[in-house]
């Protein structure tokens, strides 16, 4: 079985996720097909609360355009994350109580991280790379004239 068309999606995925707010608009998107799934529920689960007309279908929807736009577009993320945030809010009178709060928490997270990621910002160094970087550091002789504090 050959390997070599294979080794080059994880990375490629990997490097088209650093480069966009990937988790928050998945977690946006999430909230919205799963306040989309309640209104859909059985009879038995559902709570009638607020509007059940056209609002409690369309606001999940958005939601769910927002998620995707946000994994497309990352450019826009302030502004998708914004509208994503106010739908998502609107949710809680709409749609059974925006999901049963589950929607409502991975829409107003989702919306929070895409609103708060940076495009430019390095990665962050892990404890164990720190700890090698320090060891090493360390472990590296210093010149004689660091030592002494003298200069030839």
């Amino acid at each position: 079985m050959s390997r070599g068309p294979r080794e080059g999606v994880r990375p490629a995925f990997r490097q088209w996720r650093a480069g966009r707010p990937f988790w928050g608009g998945l977690l946006l998107a999430l909230g919205g097909v799963e306040v989309l799934l309640t209104l859909k529920a059985s009879l038995d689960v559902i709570l009638h609360v607020g509007m059940q007309g056209l609002a409690g279908y369309l606001l999940p929807a958005v939601m769910l355009l927002c998620g995707v736009l946000i994994l497309l577009n990352p450019a826009q993320r302030l502004f998708y994350s914004v509208v994503g945030v106010l739908v998502t809010l609107g949710t809680w009178l709409t749609s059974n109580l925006g999901g049963f709060f589950v929607g409502l928490l991975l829409g107003l997270v989702g919306s929070c991280l895409a609103f708060g990621w940076l495009p430019d910002q390095e990665p962050r160094v892990g404890r164990r790379q720190r700890r090698r970087e320090a060891r090493a550091a360390q472990a590296v002789p210093q010149p004689l004239e660091s030592r002494t504090g003298q200069t030839a």
